[in-house]
């Protein structure tokens, strides 16, 4: 038989790369709308798919570990013991990825009491002797042995599982120096970490080389150990036995009993059908036509057609596209492509019909009085199109849903990014789109107007998977917010290119100044931004205490120095982290200068899908990573200034919002006095807490009462109390016994809150924001706990987050009911930067007031700080 008539055996170990998968994909962008994490099933099966397309294997199997109990554990009980519990969202992954290797056909091994190295080991041996081309797929290192002129090694390589390295002998040759039978001798003399193997002190893979090299064989080499010179012979003749151990244990069996061989693993078609049910459950839609087409399933398996047949898009002129939609009745699906910041192309859609239009002057003047008027529009990612019809000078209201906004409201966790992940979700359907990367497309993508169409129905079915409160939210918060959102973002706010240049200069030469000492403090120049070069200054050269061990060795991180240079202080540590905050700082200020535009503003972009708690970030520059209350951040506030054109900047803020939504929440007498009665809420509590007169509590005693008040919003364990005050975990666990004591309602409120949404499955904020927490019924007691701390603080953060969206949109349109030129700028964190006109203080602090105060009804006052000056440090309060 020639070679290129042999078959192709493909053998895979699956527990191996799934896990490998696992760590190269994020855990945050693979889960399922019941949040089950799918990351390693996702990548694996990627990888698996390349394979199959790229080696085309005759025959196929996919081996598993059954547990890590084995019979090498029973020679030695510390085999592979150093290895931690997989993460949690890891755990399940392997039982959901063989079941879709089940629907694929492919066989799946596993056998008590042996790993699957050895079934791989097994198989190969075998498929050689039957005259096979064997590929060996395992990311396990003591595969190496088995690779001969018959058996290849696929190995990942450290970029991940998509790239795989072939090891033949003489790849095998090149990376050891020895042949692939003697890799085995080599892993035994040097140890294998991730086996808990040990290896000989002092002996790395170079003399392991030389030694087999010089005496042949292993065997020979400890026969003759009392031959070996120097510190290095001496360790080895101590390790013997260890050596022998290792190599005892490193080798692969090849003669597991196995209910198949080789020749029974021809590949077989996969289940279509079962195919995609799976993976409709885990929801991977575009892995879906890879696997369908690595298998020769073709057209008749592609995603459903529409249901509805999808309408032409007639072309119109501005005139008759404006007439059409001043006649459309209900809702109309609206499209605005985008060129340049500016409308490009509109496309309208009703449920029957789609027609679209270039954008024009004409256009804009012909639209402007329907986008303007009150007729109901649905949006896909309506903020943009918003904003660029805002620069076209046509004005948007009407807006009755955002598809991406509601689909972020019923999936906070995992929000869809797109129209056509929204289509294949709520329609089961394909959206046609255009391949992006094809310079003439094979297929044309939906028109505007088509798009306006898919949009509608997918609306329709949202709506109908939206809770009742859910969807109050949207109308009655979220969609007014981003109309507000977008005018502010258009205003953008005026910021002094002066301020911050000098301010970035000043920094650049103290984190020169600063590194200069901390090279003086330990006699040489080092990178003082490289991880591995401070690690072997800081735990080598320094000897300091060992941190958090990481993938890439132990943690410089920020907080984790932080709490080294206070437990074991020394004075390189210290520069260290001046240099880390004057560099952070200056590259803040550096994006903040670059984002500057030729108005001389910046316009950030909120981000309002952001978050599962409701909370908006900001983006292009992030203006919520400004630091707050410090010296430095005071300096960059300063930068952030009035315009040329009004007077004043206005500055609102909460006080204590979180707590006073805590009081409500909870109906706790204590808090709920504390506030009515107008006293400083963290002396009233102080005072409670360590039974003395307000006025006696000192500032130590305010600062832990302020920390456990808002550590309980968040979860905060007795452990985690004291690691923030610096005290005692008894200290902090008596403290926190006092608070309850005192403040019983508090405790009764966190306890129901977790067990209600234990039983609802979700939280829900005063306005019926909803966040769903699968996890609360998890059997995995880290992924429960984690779930509890956050079922805590949702409600409570979420409903901070309405309330602020409330007031923001109120202001906003209060300003502009009443003709004023005063506009919101920029909302961060509990914050509102105003911008306010010549002659409109009185009016602009009076909407804002009362709006901010009356933007929920509570059983404690909303209490507004506000602030007045001409720039954003000066209005501080």
């Amino acid at each position: 038989m020639t070679d290129s008539a042999k078959p192709t055996l493909l053998v895979v170990d699956g527990h191996s790369l799934a896990y490998r998968a696992f760590f190269a994909l994020p855990v945050d962008n693979f889960s399922t709308k019941d949040g089950q994490h799918t990351n390693g099933v996702y990548g694996f099966l990627s990888m698996f798919v390349n394979l199959i397309k790229a080696e085309k294997p005759t025959h196929l199997a996919v081996a598993f570990d059954t547990s890590r109990q084995s019979f090498r554990t029973r020679e030695y009980t510390e085999y592979k013991a150093n290895r931690s519990e997989s993460p949690a969202e890891f755990r399940g992954q392997i039982p959901l990825l063989q079941d879709c290797l089940a629907a694929m056909n492919v066989t799946v091994l596993q056998k008590e009491d042996f790993e699957a190295d050895d079934i791989l080991a097994t198989l190969a041996t075998q498929g050689a002797e039957a005259g096979f081309d064997v590929l060996v797929c395992s990311g396990d290192r003591d595969t190496i042995q088995l690779v001969n002129d018959d058996i290849t090694l696929l190995y990942p390589s450290v970029q991940g599982v998509s790239q795989l390295k072939r090891y033949d002998p003489a790849a095998v040759i090149e990376k050891y120096g020895l042949p692939p039978e003697n890799y085995p001798d080599i892993a035994a003399l040097v140890g294998e970490t991730s086996d808990n193997l040990p290896g000989v002190p002092k002996v790395g893979e170079k003399t392991a080389v030389k030694w087999l090299t010089q005496w042949g064989t292993l065997d020979a080499l400890l026969e003759n150990a009392d031959k070996i010179p120097g510190v290095v012979g001496g360790n080895l003749r101590d390790h013997l036995e260890d050596v022998r151990r290792n190599r005892r244990l490193n080798r692969l069996l090849r003669d597991v009993e196995l209910p198949v061989g080789p020749v029974d693993l021809a590949v077989q078609p996969i289940d279509a059908q079962a195919v995609r049910e799976i993976f409709a459950r885990l929801e991977f839609r575009t892995l879906l036509p890879r696997v369908f087409e690595a298998s020769g399933i073709v057209a008749d398996e592609e995603p459903a057609a529409p249901t509805v047949a999808l309408p032409a898009s007639r072309s119109l002129t501005p005139a008759e596209l404006a007439d059409w939609a001043a006649a459309a009745t209900g809702e109309v699906g609206v499209t605005v492509t985008i060129e340049g910041g500016l409308p490009a192309r509109i496309g309208l859609a009703t449920g029957d019909e789609a027609v679209e239009a270039t954008w024009t002057p004409d256009a804009a003047a012909a639209l402007a009085p329907w986008f303007a008027s009150a007729a109901p529009k649905v949006f896909t990612d309506a903020k943009p199109q918003v904003k660029a019809l805002g620069r076209a000078g046509v004005r948007v209201d009407g807006l009755a849903f955002d598809l991406l906004v509601a689909g972020w409201l019923l999936r906070p966790s995992f929000p869809d990014k797109s129209l056509a992940d929204l289509v294949d979700r709520y329609l089961g359907e394909k959206l046609p789109e255009a391949d992006p990367t094809q310079l003439v497309p094979e297929t044309e993508g939906a028109t505007p107007g088509q798009l306006s169409w898919f949009a509608l129905r997918v609306a329709t079915a949202l709506r109908g998977e939206l809770p009742a409160s859910v969807a109050t939210v949207l109308t009655d918060i979220e969609l007014p917010t981003l109309l507000a959102l977008a005018d502010m973002e258009l205003a953008g706010v005026a910021v002094s290119h002066e301020k911050l240049s000098g301010f970035s200069g000043e920094l650049s030469a103290r984190a020169d100044a600063i590194a200069r000492d901390a090279f003086a403090a330990i006699g040489r120049e080092v990178n003082l931004g490289s991880p591995k070069q401070l690690q072997e200054v800081l735990f080598e050269e320094l000897q300091l205490p060992k941190t958090r061990k990481t993938k890439t060795g132990y943690s410089t991180d920020a907080a984790v120095l932080a709490d080294l240079q206070e437990s074991h202080p020394h004075p390189f540590l210290d520069l260290l982290l001046q240099h880390r905050e004057a560099t952070k700082l200056r590259q803040i200020i550096d994006a903040l200068d670059l984002a500057i535009g030729a108005d001389g503003r910046v316009h950030t972009t909120y981000v309002q899908t952001g978050s599962q708690t409701g909370r908006l970030s900001s983006t292009d520059p992030n203006l919520q990573n400004i630091p707050v209350r410090t010296q430095e951040s005071r300096r960059i506030r300063a930068a952030f200034e009035v315009g040329a054109d009004h007077e004043s900047l206005l500055t609102a803020d909460y006080s204590q919002i979180e707590m006073r939504i805590m009081a409500h929440l909870s109906e706790d007498p204590g808090l709920v006095e504390a506030f009515n009665s107008g006293e400083d809420l963290h002396r009233f509590v102080g005072a409670r807490v360590f039974g003395v007169e307000p006025a006696e509590v000192t500032p130590a005693m305010r600062t832990k009462v302020k920390a456990m008040s808002y550590g309980l919003v968040y979860g905060l364990s007795a452990f985690g109390l004291s690691k923030q005050l610096r005290i005692e975990q008894s200290e902090a666990k008596q403290l926190m016994m006092e608070y309850f004591a005192r403040f019983g309602a508090v405790r009764d409120y966190l306890r129901s809150s977790v067990e209600q949404a234990r039983i609802d499955g979700y939280t829900e904020t005063i306005f019926g924001r909803r966040r769903p927490f699968p996890d609360l019924a998890s059997p995995n007691r880290v992924l429960r706990e984690n779930a509890e701390r956050a079922a805590l603080n949702a409600p409570i953060q979420g409903s901070a987050a309405d309330i602020m969206k409330i007031a923001l949109f109120r202001i906003h349109h209060e300003f502009a009911a009443e003709g004023l030129r005063s506009r919101i700028l920029l909302q961060i964190h509990d914050e509102l930067v105003v911008e306010v006109a010549e002659g409109e203080w009185d009016a602009a602090e009076r909407i804002v007031r009362d709006r901010m105060g009356d933007a929920a009804a509570l059983s404690v006052p909303l209490d507004v700080q506000i602030g007045r000056g001409a720039n954003w440090d000066e209005a501080a309060h």
